[in-house]
């Protein structure tokens, strides 16, 4: 099997095909193109993510925080409460361990979330650190933003940058090998971009103003978020290759590397779909919060496709993300 998230027919044959008990107070449950869990409790609901922590080896912590937390602001909510599993091997020292818990500390407590408990123990079943978290948030029933209830001809917008994540770690963990043919100047920039994949305000001002869908960019890139929201509700769309914004240093580090930036796991990055009647004040209430924002398509009846020069390119499910070809 490829190295990185299953791709989605992998999933529906040998993940979601197994799960067949049902509870009814399960609003929301695991699907493609569903960020989170939704579980009724009366006028509330309980909303729930889960992510790994697997293809970085520098600031695991921070990652590990808003990777999860991300999840939580795609239902338009704060999130509140994480919980954490960290896997290390054997040679891992105290001080990595503990970097790592001042990382996530920090990160959290910015986002005000408390990190309410978790699992740390050093094994011999990983090779390098493995953080797995959870992350929590309260919502009213009535408020709840599904993927699925996308609707023809709403705008999709992207906020930042396309790559943002990768392009981060990458700095991070291939510096040595950048720095034969990058500037400093490059490489720092490239690597402060881990400072920017929180996507929480954006997430709030989204969900208070009615999008129809939000999706975290992940493994996949920008094209797979785009993909998996456009099956959650079985519809297509049109995505304008000039309207993407890729930062310099993505683009050229991408092609040094001879990997595409669409394709770039690139948390920090939203994909929110919303009618036209609001996207105007979408991008208002987005910049004024200092997150740069664009219409980049538009959701159609049929077919999935990448537009570039007049032509049309299909947009297919993400396989194994370009961040496992360098890294």
């Amino acid at each position: 099997m490829k190295v990185g998230k299953l791709d989605s027919e992998l999933l529906e044959k040998i993940v979601f095909s197994h799960i067949k008990f049902r509870r009814k107070e399960v609003l929301v449950r695991s699907g493609i193109g569903e960020d989170c869990a939704v579980v009724d409790f009366g006028e509330y609901a309980l909303v729930m993510s889960t992510d790994p922590i697997t293809g970085a080896a520098n600031e695991v912590g921070k990652l590990a925080v808003h990777i999860n937390c991300n999840d939580i602001a795609s239902n338009g909510i704060q999130p509140l409460g994480l919980m954490m599993t960290i896997l290390a091997p054997e040679k891992t020292t105290e001080k990595e361990i503990d970097q790592i818990m001042e990382q996530a500390a920090s990160e959290a407590a910015k986002l005000n979330v408390e990190i309410i408990g978790g699992h740390t123990e050093v094994t011999r079943a990983v090779n390098r650190i493995v953080i797995s978290a959870t992350a929590i948030g309260k919502q009213l029933k009535s408020s709840i933003v599904r993927n699925s209830e996308v609707k023809i001809g709403d705008k999709i917008i992207m906020t930042k940058t396309a790559g943002l994540e990768g392009t981060g770690i990458i700095a991070h963990d291939l510096e040595e090998k950048l720095s034969s043919t990058f500037s400093r100047e490059i490489i720092e920039k490239a690597q402060k971009m881990v400072e920017y994949i929180s996507v929480v305000k954006e997430g709030v001002i989204g969900g208070k103003i009615g999008a129809s869908s939000m999706h975290d960019v992940t493994e996949g890139g920008l094209l797979g978020a785009v993909w998996e929201i456009c099956s959650a509700s079985k519809v297509g769309c049109n995505i304008y290759r000039d309207k993407i914004a890729i930062s310099k240093e993505t683009e050229e580090i991408c092609k040094f590397l001879n990997i595409n930036p669409l394709k770039l796991i690139s948390s920090g990055t939203m994909v929110i779909t919303i009618s036209p009647d609001k996207e105007e004040k979408l991008i208002k209430e987005l910049k004024k919060s200092g997150i740069d924002a664009s219409v980049i398509g538009e959701i159609t009846v049929t077919g999935k496709y990448l537009i570039e020069n007049n032509r049309e390119f299909e947009i297919e499910s993400p396989q194994s993300d370009e961040l496992y070809k360098v890294i």
